[in-house]
């Protein structure tokens, strides 16, 4: 519970290799306001120890012995639904971003993500968003584009019917990746109000996270929740 009042963002990481893993943490460390609050070596281990004792964020790498990624952050979620799953991997194909989204990870960056960004993702996805690179949100575009579903503009639902100008605006800019930050930018409005406007947008879509609302844009209703794939 003190680990939400002092401000400072308890961070768990999930990595197998040790070199990077020490690097991780070293650097979370030394930045203001973050802490590596534990680090685990492969799932396993990550599963018995992050539910005793739960971190405001978990960095977590796809490619793991034993236990891939993925699979942790399923029943992760499952065990504690509102914990945020951050996906920092090398991996960049369009398979392995749906896998890990549709597990129930928050966001998904590359490792080459540059530290002030890895900080600001963070930051951001302990404030409800959902940080994705918009590399990584055009792949996820194309991967459902390639599956040749209905374009948003066929969408009949009525659902998109009560949104307003503003809250479709705010939405397909959320579907191209971008952060609330440069939404609020390119729109000329403040990061609170962008907040609220997806709020918004998630109770009128019913949907609770990016992914899904971004499922729906692009005219497709989302995928059954991870407690519910066997």
């Amino acid at each position: 519970m003190s680990n939400r009042v002092n401000k400072t963002i308890q961070v768990a990481l999930v990595e197998d290799d040790a070199g990077v893993r020490s690097n991780l943490a070293k650097m979370i460390d030394s930045s203001p306001g973050f802490r590596c609050h534990s680090a685990y070596p492969d799932a396993q281990t990550a599963l018995k120890g992050i539910p005793l004792n739960c971190p405001d964020v978990v960095l977590m790498d796809i490619n793991m012995p034993g236990m891939l990624g993925t699979e942790c952050v399923s029943r992760l979620k499952a065990a504690l639904p509102s914990l945020p799953v951050l996906m920092l991997t090398v991996y960049d194909d369009s398979e392995q971003v749906f896998k890990s989204l549709m597990a129930g990870a928050t966001g998904y960056l590359l490792k080459r993500t540059t530290k002030d960004k890895l900080l600001e993702a963070i930051r951001e996805i302990t404030s409800g968003g959902a940080p994705m690179s918009r590399s990584i949100a055009r792949r996820v575009v194309q991967y459902f584009q390639d599956i040749k579903q209905e374009p948003p503009a066929n969408n009949p639902s009525p659902e998109f019917k009560t949104l307003t100008e503003r809250e479709d605006q705010v939405l397909a800019l959320l579907a191209k990746g971008y952060a609330y930050k440069e939404i609020a930018d390119l729109l000329r409005i403040s990061f609170e109000t962008v907040r609220t406007h997806v709020r918004a947008i998630y109770d009128k879509l019913h949907v609770h996270s990016r992914t899904e609302a971004t499922l729906k844009y692009l005219g497709r209703q989302p995928g059954p929740s991870p407690q519910n794939v066997g």
